[in-house]
């Protein structure tokens, strides 16, 4: 599917066991759904079938393909490729946004660069969204901080250049999940009582 050479409109039903299946498609919807996977507070359960309750007016009864076709429909009818899951699980060790944190930073970036003011969109297919979401210009301060949250810091760079981005990274780092705060305290803590930290990496 090629938004510039198909006629196509943006899709308001999925395919769940052969069936075509309503999804809500306002662009709300599958940011909360993201958040609500990100959400460490919920067991996996609980997380996916909220999270389908965000997405179907009436959850499919084979919750595996409804799964499946609400994530076809997140990731905007693009198959995910092995590459494309390695570098996903390399993002989730270091996220570069946040819809909850990056929340202002979002709503300017759409504001400067498409004069489109997201508070006042009722409706905005959540496909839509994602395109204008992945192409806003590198001068946007959003953009900015999300380069400074992945940049790598490697040997090639001077000090001032290894200097400038570990203190941008520290200005801009997204707070840490429950489990990663966890985990840093008690690497802290080790560290503090003799270094052993067999037990915690």
């Amino acid at each position: 599917m090629n938004i510039l050479v198909d006629d196509m409109t943006y899709p308001d039903l999925v395919e769940v066991d052969g069936k075509r299946v309503e999804i809500r498609t306002n662009f709300r919807i599958s940011i909360l759904f993201e958040l609500m996977m990100q959400d460490a507070n919920l067991d996996t359960e609980t997380r996916v079938r909220k999270a389908l309750g965000l997405y179907y007016p009436v959850i499919p009864d084979n919750l595996g393909a409804a799964v499946d076709a609400a994530l076809w429909f997140y990731r905007c009818g693009r198959e995910e490729t092995t590459q494309q899951k390695r570098m996903a699980a390399r993002r989730g060790k270091s996220q570069v946004y946040s819809f909850e944190h990056d929340a202002g930073l979002i709503y300017a970036a759409f504001l400067l660069a498409y004069k489109i003011d997201l508070q006042d969109m009722e409706y905005m297919h959540w496909w839509k969204f994602r395109f204008l979401f992945e192409s806003l210009p590198k001068d946007c301060e959003f953009v900015r901080v999300m380069e400074y949250r992945s940049m790598d810091i490697n040997d090639k760079m001077s000090k001032e250049q290894k200097d400038f981005y570990r203190k941008m990274k520290r200005l801009y780092a997204l707070p840490l999940s429950k489990e990663e705060d966890d985990r840093q305290t008690a690497i802290e803590n080790a560290l503090l009582n003799g270094g052993d930290l067999s037990g915690v990496l």
